[in-house]
């Protein structure tokens, strides 16, 4: 394959389908029963990769039975693509695996690192958005993709800083990283409005900047507010409570633009009843159906025209 360059289509493995374009819920193995029980589930569940890299046993069981019900979505955290070095191929061999099993509709990663000289952070690390990290970044997704066998969602990340002498603006690294590598895009509408708090930027202006087009999964949560040494408000992706109103508004400004896409609420943190997150999901299939009934797409006759 040459560097940088989109899998083509014929390389990719068949897969059962994609997401379906309502809302979906982030799995708590103390849902599993309620899920399972409910006569109206979400329409989609989504896990994280490193939960279930072992061999066997209840973890995978579960997810078995989950998929059997519902299309799934794997949305990995620990392959660092943004790192100075290549993703460890231990853990790509075993994310593989993983993948091979269990046949997900979709598999996601962060546009962040975790990992450097030898030593594992515990959390999302953001870049510096020039021709560099660009160049290094599509190298990683070259490599991910080829030995996954299949196009990923690379989602965007939430930040408390900004490296200095960056090229770009974020979306417009993403917007170059997903012509240049054929990944798709997971717009995580929380982090977005994370970061452009955090650093003084307009969230309209940085979905105005996008690559919408190449949305394949959108991710709404709650975030906690902090005052830092400062005195100033700082937002933290925190994932412990109902999504806010301002991440509504932006989905229903991204609804809009790009009329229903595949919608996950995540809570990971303080996890809640199931009724509790349940509610959430219900929030986003309202929002997801009055988009579907109220936009107006092009008469495919005017477009042939």
């Amino acid at each position: 394959m040459t560097p940088h360059a989109a899998p083509p289509p014929s390389s990719l493995s068949c897969h059962r389908g994609r997401l379906p374009t309502q809302a979906g819920l982030g799995f708590k193995p103390q849902h599993f029963d309620a899920i399972l029980a409910d006569a109206a589930p979400p329409a989609f569940v989504e896990v994280h990769a490193e939960n279930y890299l072992g061999a066997g046993g209840l973890p995978h069981a579960q997810l078995q039975a989950l998929h059997e019900r519902m299309p799934l979505s794997v949305h990995g955290v620990g392959l660092s693509i943004g790192a100075a070095t290549p993703p460890d191929e231990a853990h790509l061999d075993r994310l593989a695996a993983l993948l091979a099993r269990h046949q997900p509709e979709s598999f996601s990663e962060h546009l962040a690192w975790s990992t450097h000289d030898g030593r594992f952070y515990n959390d999302l690390l953001p870049l510096r958005y020039d021709n560099a990290t660009l160049q290094r970044v599509c190298a990683h997704l070259d490599r991910v993709q080829s030995r996954l066998g299949r196009r990923i969602l690379l989602e965007n990340p939430s930040s408390y800083f900004e490296f200095p002498g960056g090229s770009w603006s974020e979306p417009e690294f993403l917007a170059r990283l997903v012509a240049r590598s054929g990944c798709g895009l997971l717009l995580d509408l929380n982090n977005l409005y994370v970061s452009c708090h955090n650093h003084c930027h307009d969230p309209q202006s940085w979905l105005d900047a996008l690559p919408l087009h190449a949305v394949g999964e959108v991710h709404v949560a709650g975030h906690a507010r902090q005052i830092d040494d400062w005195g100033r408000a700082l937002l933290v992706d925190d994932h412990g409570s109902r999504v806010g109103a301002a991440v509504w508004a932006l989905y229903q400004d991204l609804l809009a633009r790009i009329g229903p896409v595949p919608t996950l609420v995540e809570w990971d943190t303080d996890v809640p009843a199931y009724a509790v997150l349940r509610g959430e999901v219900l929030q986003a299939q309202a929002q997801l159906e009055q988009a579907a009934a109220t936009r107006v797409y092009p008469d495919p006759c005017e477009a042939a025209a």
